[in-house]
């Protein structure tokens, strides 16, 4: 029979304790180490509830007066104050007030910008202290840009232009007659049209979009402020995945596009659409070839000439048209420079084809055989390839 030390006794009895005493500061430890390792997976039922919420605020379709309309306000934004501008965005800028003398003209400038958003969205305004953090954090200036013009639209609706944008027609003649003026919460118009590209790796998620150069809108429209929140949501998340602050973060022009520009408007404006249709699904076969115009849940969709003439695709037309609102200059549009698009070493941009099927065809086609080359071979034709510039045969 075995002997039991009464010392030995003491020291596990002791020793069991230490350890209840202990294990649950190691279990709280343990626990915290898994949940930063894993903090995005935790984070994820959260993430659900709060779109959850999100989403319900956003069915709310707008509560206004049955009188009110889309406020007679031209905004535009540009680096400097209009007494700076150059020529070129003189010309442009002025047709606003020109041809729409009975609305208030305004430009924000990368001086004043930040104080319009700390007044609107701080404890003065809409007690956003989460929305003005995440103007300041942003340091590209396309993303910022983009950010901006949604901002100032929620908080006062109206116009907005950019500044490279030429008024063809006055603003009132942006509602056809056949609907009421009271009854158009926002005025956009199609940017481009064409959903065959649809499943292309490349130009895939810019086949469908509405134009965000220039649009109207009432005050505080829900879809302005899903869109906002889409693009705070969509920061927070590159962030985290690439490992930087938002302040550090570095985009591609695609990233760009997904993230603010055309193809976020594009898809808040849709998911608004169908939030207010009883939850029916809008999708862009509404708006593929539309002739003229169409109104739902209050945003009227503008036909491709409009806003964005002259393009050469989506069946544009010209601004020689009487159906042509605005004009795109493209002179203020240097930011792709800064945010490349995909660049094939050999074959270029794909969007130089300017979505022309053959010409994309092509392009298909050279990278194919381009991918099945040896290294080897690759890097002979590249040494061969001329430097003036690249043919897709």
């Amino acid at each position: 029979m075995p002997v039991h030390s009464p010392i030995a006794s003491h020291f596990r009895s002791r020793l069991t304790t230490q350890v209840r005493r202990v294990l649950p500061a190691y279990i709280a430890l343990i626990f915290l180490v898994l949940f930063f390792a894993n903090a995005h997976f935790f984070a994820t039922p959260i993430r659900a509830a709060h779109r959850y919420r999100r989403e319900l605020k956003y069915q709310k379709p707008l509560q206004s007066p049955r009188d009110a309309v889309i406020p007679r306000k031209i905004w535009q934004t540009w680096k400097v104050s209009p007494m700076n501008f150059e020529q070129r965005d003189t010309d442009t800028a002025k047709t606003w007030p020109a041809k729409n003398p009975s609305y208030r003209y305004e430009v924000l400038t990368d001086d004043n910008a930040l104080s319009y958003v700390e007044w609107h969205y701080g404890e003065h305004g809409f007690n956003r202290p989460d929305i003005v953090d995440l103007y300041k954090q942003i340091n590209i200036t396309i993303i910022k840009a983009d950010l901006l013009r949604y901002l100032i639209m929620y908080a006062e609706g109206g116009v907005y232009a950019d500044i490279d944008v030429e008024c063809l027609r006055p603003v009132a003649r942006f509602i056809p007659e056949r609907y009421t003026e009271q009854d158009v919460d926002m005025i956009i118009g199609i940017e481009i049209d064409e959903p065959a590209f649809a499943n292309h790796p490349v130009l895939g998620s810019k086949c469908k979009s509405f134009c965000q150069w220039t649009f109207a809108a009432k005050p505080r429209l829900p879809v302005m402020m899903r869109l906002i929140e889409n693009i705070q949501e969509w920061l927070d998340e590159l962030s985290h995945e690439k490992g930087v602050p938002i302040s550090k973060l570095q985009l591609d022009f695609n990233e760009v596009i997904s993230g603010t520009g055309p193809s976020a408007f594009t898809e808040a404006v849709l998911q608004q659409m169908t939030a207010q249709n009883h939850g029916k699904k809008v999708t862009w076969d509404l708006f593929h070839n539309l002739a003229e115009s169409r109104l739902v849940s209050g945003i009227l969709v503008l036909n491709v000439e409009a806003f964005a003439a002259g393009q050469g695709h989506s069946d544009s037309g010209n601004h020689d048209s009487r159906g042509a609102l605005a004009k795109h200059h493209y002179h203020a549009s240097g930011w792709p420079t800064l945010h490349p698009r995909h660049n094939h070493p050999m074959y270029g941009e794909v969007e130089k084809c300017n979505w022309k099927p053959d010409c994309v065809a092509e392009w298909d086609k050279n990278v194919a055989e381009w991918d099945l080359l040896s290294k080897e071979e690759q890097d002979k034709r590249l040494a061969e390839k001329p430097q003036a510039g690249i043919q897709l045969h």
